[in-house]
């Protein structure tokens, strides 16, 4: 298993007082994933879960629908790549030439689709999918307990997948698309489903971040930070429930705020 934090030698100052020190610091490592023999893109990672990476990177970008999708996965020995195989080939890369955008998630993220896609589309469902207020809190306050890396380093963001009022599914990395990645990745390795389950993050809830939930039909995001215009605008049009500035005991919700009930009532 590759490292994922690495002690460095710093200087640091407190109170005036100056001294030599070393520091956990978290481990930034490329990531290229090949598609059908071809070099599609590299991401700037933490090295874990890397298949589950290649594949939920693939999967949200509407690359793949599922892990029968996929004749070959291997991890190259190195571990700076991912080589996967799709049983139908078809002229899939072609397809993708002129068609990426620039995101604003950490390390300038591409993503292989128009955001107008994702307004054409049909709203999700997942109206009988409800947390109360108290079961909110609950699940980011055991994000934040599962957080070792971040409580280690201070560098990284965290994503879980949700369900039935627990956390399933935890993953950490340096990017927060790439931690949504993983969490999708890893659904599709345990044949998990998504549509019924919340996704809980620690970051910014930018529009990439609600595209990818869009695009697998999840009602319901939460984070303990702030979200977009776009990704409310986005959230409201596609029926998707927006919950941000999760802390202490206090929420904001965005959209659709059907989806938080009171507990008094539930």
């Amino acid at each position: 298993m590759a490292e994922l934090s690495a002690r460095k030698e710093i200087t640091v100052i407190r109170e005036g007082e100056r001294r030599l020190t070393d520091d956990e610091v978290v481990v930034e490592a490329p990531l290229t994933i090949y598609l059908n023999g071809r070099e599609l893109v590299t991401l700037l990672c933490t090295p874990d879960k890397l298949e589950s990476l290649a594949l939920g990177f693939l999967r949200s970008e509407g690359l793949l629908n599922s892990l029968d999708d996929v004749a070959a996965l291997r991890l190259r020995d190195d571990r700076g790549a991912v080589e996967v195989e799709l049983k139908n080939k078809g002229g899939l890369l072609e397809k993708l030439y002129g068609r990426r955008t620039i995101t604003s998630g950490c390390g300038k993220g591409t993503i292989f689709y128009s955001a107008l896609d994702a307004l054409r589309s049909s709203p999700v469902r997942g109206d009988s999918v409800t947390l109360t207020a108290g079961e909110v809190h609950a699940l980011m306050r055991e994000l934040q307990e599962r957080a070792t890396l971040f409580k280690a380093t201070g560098g990284v963001h965290a994503a879980a997948l949700a369900g039935g009022g627990k956390i399933l599914i935890f993953c950490e990395d340096i990017g927060r698309h790439n931690a949504v990645d993983k969490i999708i990745g890893e659904c599709l390795r345990q044949g998990m489903a998504m549509e019924d389950k919340v996704l809980v993050c620690s970051g910014r809830l930018s529009s990439e971040i609600l595209l990818k939930a869009a695009k697998l039909r999840l009602p319901m995001l939460i984070s303990r930070a702030a979200p977009t215009t776009l990704s409310i605008e986005l959230a409201q049009t596609l029926n998707i429930t927006l919950v941000g500035f999760v802390r202490g005991r206090r929420m904001n919700i965005y959209t659709h705020p059907h989806r938080v009930i009171d507990a008094r009532n539930a």
